[in-house]
């Protein structure tokens, strides 16, 4: 028996998120969470203070020295440079793993797929989401999708951690390496090693379109689905959406020091101050995050009462629907409805029982260690920006003597344009020249700088410049298109 009440920090948020909140509070109350709470401010007011984050400094010793966080929809204002504060919070605390479960209630929500069970285990701190990006020349901006080993290697490991606590039968891995060879190529590689490791536990691998085609027509053919930030982010929400709506969907952001909780949809703020929102998503966070703090009996007891609620036809505006629904309520009352049958368990959904499961965090020790590669410098690639034709510059750059190097290829947007291009080939101010060392030589880095003057002397425009690298005697970087 719990004798000390857990610390949590709590935010709620702009739009609807003070309502939903404090209606999520109240049931916990009355369920009997011991959770000591630590309100901080983060949002809409912050970022109009002029912090860019959403939070600022001060708020960060609050959290973290906290249990968990239990975070309310916020709202970030268009333009202006500011950063999302999910994905701030998410990288800075190390919260790598994004749990999404998506459930239907069928027959109580209105479903097309009424077996639904699906868990989205999503990578929660690289790929795009690292928010490093430029614009490159006036016509063309980039932005760096970054996937690690280590990265990849936590979020596969508790995706497969999650299914044997869970008693979970299959993890997919959903990726796009028959284009980003490299990158989803890494991400689909540590699954397939991973994988040999739960030897009790189907394993597949889908690309990533035709994996969401799948998923959207037959949500019953998977189990946990695990895969990088991005498509995590897309298609946890056509999960959520496809089960019977967004607003029923709680999250849990799970990291080696700490979690944060929240619902999966916005701060609706066009909802706000109506008595209209859903409350289900914070809700169900909020006992995702009881379950990680060891509450379980109270876990169970809240999202048992919140299915008595569905069950008995008691829904908000989103999700209420003549023939099925009984009464149309607000967010207070359906926050009442639910503290009423605290106790209950549905007769037709299936109860939940969370001390018979585990969250599934994985150890820091079990990532493996990595091995020693050789890694060798082989050349350069050099982008050039050049709005005159394309012709002009091809012209320029074959002309040239580069010493030691051979240009051995342009690419626009990837495809190739010399040697041997096409003329059907559209071309953008932004273009890819390839150049390698006439001969091995062990002064490589010294004749890159030498070629790099050379092309600024000759009033060449450089926007970046990427080393070419041998790893292990392989090319570690991409072709070219065509």
């Amino acid at each position: 028996m719990q004798t000390s009440k857990d610390p949590i920090a709590i935010a709620k948020g702009d739009g609807i998120g003070p309502e939903i909140m404090d209606v999520t509070l109240k049931i916990l109350d009355a369920a009997g969470a011991s959770i000591e709470t630590h309100e901080v401010e983060i949002g809409e007011k912050v970022y109009l203070k002029g912090c860019l984050t959403g939070i600022e400094h001060s708020t960060w010793d609050t959290i973290r020295n906290t249990k968990a966080f239990l975070k309310a929809p916020i709202t970030t204002p268009q333009g202006g440079g500011f950063k999302s504060l999910n994905v701030t919070v998410r990288t800075t605390l190390g919260l790598y793993a994004n749990v999404r479960p998506s459930v239907s209630y069928h027959p109580f929500v209105e479903t097309k797929h009424p077996n639904m069970d699906v868990v989205i285990v999503r990578e929660n701190e690289e790929d795009l989401y690292s928010g490093i990006e430029y614009q490159q020349t006036p016509d063309v901006c980039q932005s760096l999708k970054l996937i690690s080993r280590q990265g990849s290697e936590k979020i596969i490991r508790y995706a497969f951690e999650y299914a044997k606590n869970n008693s979970r039968k299959k993890v997919t891995c959903f990726t796009k390496d028959n284009i980003m060879k490299i990158s989803d190529g890494l991400f689909h590689k540590v699954y397939e090693e991973i994988a040999k490791e739960y030897p009790d536990i189907e394993s597949e691998h889908w690309i990533i379109d035709i994996g969401t085609a799948k998923l959207a027509d037959t949500p019953e053919a998977f189990d946990v689905i695990v895969l990088p930030n991005l498509y995590g982010d897309i298609l946890s929400d056509v999960a959520a959406q496809i089960s019977g709506s967004v607003g029923l969907a709680g999250s849990a952001n799970i990291g080696d020091h700490g979690a944060m909780f929240e619902a999966i949809h916005g701060s609706a703020p066009r909802r706000a101050n109506q008595n209209m929102a859903n409350p289900s998503g914070i809700l169900l966070g909020s006992v995702l995050m009881l379950n990680y703090l060891g509450q379980t009996e109270v876990a169970s007891t809240i999202h048992n009462a919140w299915l008595k609620t569905l069950e008995e036809g008691i829904h908000t505006y989103d999700i209420f629907k003549e023939g099925i629904s009984k009464e149309k309520v607000g967010t207070k009352e359906f926050g009442q409805a639910v503290i009423q049958r605290l106790g209950k368990t549905p007769e037709t959904l299936k109860p939940v029982n969370y001390h018979e499961n585990k969250p599934g965090q994985v150890e820091k020790s079990k990532l493996s260690i990595p091995k020693e590669t050789q890694r060798e410098l082989v050349g350069i690639d050099v982008f050039l920006h050049h709005s005159a034709p394309t012709k002009e510059l091809i012209d320029s750059l074959t002309s040239k003597n580069f010493g030691s190097f051979d240009l051995k290829m342009i690419t626009n947007r990837g495809a190739k344009i010399y040697p041997d291009g096409m003329p059907e080939t559209f071309c953008v101010d932004h273009y890819r020249c390839r150049f390698f060392p006439k001969e091995s030589s062990s002064t490589i880095n010294k004749d890159l700088i030498s070629l790099l003057m050379q092309l600024t002397e000759e009033k060449f425009d450089i926007i970046k410049t990427e080393n070419l690298y041998n790893i292990d005697g392989l090319p570690a970087y991409s072709s070219a298109q065509g």
